[in-house]
């Protein structure tokens, strides 16, 4: 045979490997602990972040044990986020962690692009996310991850530190136990996952949304998004297997 014909060959099988291997994959969402749970003051660990660290095209969120920081992956890379001196943020490219709370899904491909009208609530965002998905003919009434890329017009965030001892819990003091800022018209990507039946399991009690998010810029910042507004943002969705 030409090495032309091997050539082919060779591509064709790989070609069929990664079909097979995304055929492979368990893309359901899963989640480890629950803000209900948090909310009531146990901060214990429930999962260890390295067990998860083989498995590929892996998207997830979270809260790291008594609330040490943020838990943020994207497409197997770990943000870990914790608060440092002066209300600055520590990033952690590790999976040497354990969470009190992880929400997480295996997404070999996503969707094209999908573009978003302008909102500057949370509930303009949810209709969205819900009716593309209905569309793309994700099954709504299942929990199930979403991107945002672009530039958010703005994105209020935190990373919790939580402090020791405290046993008092809500929603306010998360915000504002740890570094916090706000962003405009900063290039963004956020990981997010959608459920109207896991409030206050991972989503709190006033939305379906939980999101999480990073820059990509030299000042890399990642953490638990608080707020967001945009006109700029693009949707993406896991693609059928």
């Amino acid at each position: 045979m030409c090495k032309s014909g091997v050539l082919w060959l060779l591509i064709l099988a790989t070609s069929i490997a990664s079909c097979n291997d995304k055929k492979n994959i368990d893309s359901t969402v899963k989640h480890q602990g629950t803000l209900k749970q948090i909310m009531s003051g146990n901060l214990e660990a429930t999962a260890s972040l390295d067990s998860l660290q083989s498995l590929p095209h892996l998207y997830a969120l979270g809260a790291l044990e008594h609330l040490e920081g943020e838990i943020q992956v994207f497409d197997g890379i770990s943000y870990v986020s914790k608060s440092g001196a002066a209300a600055s943020v520590v990033l952690e490219s590790t999976f040497d962690h354990k969470a009190a709370l992880l929400v997480y899904a295996q997404v070999p491909e996503w969707s094209e692009a999908i573009t978003l009208e302008r909102f500057s609530e949370n509930s303009a965002l949810e209709k969205q996310i819900k009716t593309a998905a209905i569309l793309q003919g994700i099954a709504v009434e299942q929990p199930f991850p979403f991107l945002l890329k672009g530039t958010a017009a703005t994105l209020d965030w935190h990373v919790i530190k939580w402090v020791k001892g405290d046993t008092l819990h809500n929603h306010k003091k998360h915000k504002t136990n740890g570094a916090q800022g706000a962003l405009e018209n900063r290039d963004v990507e956020v990981i997010g996952f959608y459920s109207e039946n896991h409030q206050t399991v991972f989503t709190h009690h006033s939305t379906f949304l939980h999101l999480h998010f990073k820059t990509d810029d030299p000042q890399v910042v990642a953490g638990h998004v608080d707020g967001l507004t945009g006109d700029q943002l693009q949707l993406y969705l896991p693609q059928p297997q």
